[in-house]
């Protein structure tokens, strides 16, 4: 009987790993990858995510039959791609840019297994309620912000300025559980629930 291939998720993000266990999926490694995330110049958002998601799954470490899981979230606010703000000034900007908003959330999947790959995108649409500035400031102080897409996290304080979604709330939150489910079947991983 040959062993089960290994799963490394190539994400330092703990989201990712609660979305992970929802399947009942622990990985047996996490590797965050290191790579530059800028956008190339006039880099549309989808290919964008769709293109941070293969290099992230080509950076990490891997035996030839481990299955490496990586993602990555874009905000898409038109053609703009709002990525993690720098700073609690940029996460202001970008609540002021989606308040009263519409906006689209990109989050692309990719797994690879030996020189396979395997990607899905999932796109989501979000509406942010029309905020007040002491709405703003407070949720810039609490600091839920950091290391989000957007400057906001909907899992979080930030679900309170969220009315309505269309869409996948897990492909929200950073991790699309039904496209993922499948693409780590495809790939051999065995166990999912």
């Amino acid at each position: 009987m040959t062993d089960s291939p290994k799963l490394i998720l190539g994400s330092g993000s703990p989201r990712r790993l609660d979305l992970l266990a929802q399947l009942g999926v622990v990985p047996d490694d996490v590797r965050p990858p290191d790579i530059d995330e800028d956008p190339h110049k006039a880099e549309l958002p989808r290919p964008y995510c769709c293109r941070i998601a293969r290099e992230k799954v080509q950076a990490v470490t891997a035996g030839p039959d481990d299955i490496v899981l990586c993602a990555d979230t874009t905000v898409a606010l038109g053609r703009r791609i709002l990525g993690k703000p720098a700073d609690a000034a940029e996460a202001a900007a970008f609540l002021d840019l989606l308040s009263g908003r519409r906006h689209r959330v990109i989050t692309a999947v990719c797994v690879r297994r030996g020189d396979k790959l395997w990607q899905r995108d999932v796109v989501s649409t979000v509406r942010v309620k029309q905020l007040t500035h002491s709405e703003r400031d407070a949720y810039i102080a609490s600091e839920d912000w950091r290391g989000k897409a957007g400057g906001y996290g909907i899992q979080g304080p930030a679900g309170a300025f969220i009315p309505w979604i269309s869409g996948s709330f897990t492909g929200i939150v950073g991790l699309p559980l039904t496209e993922t489910a499948n693409l780590l079947r495809a790939a051999g991983l065995k166990g999912i629930a």
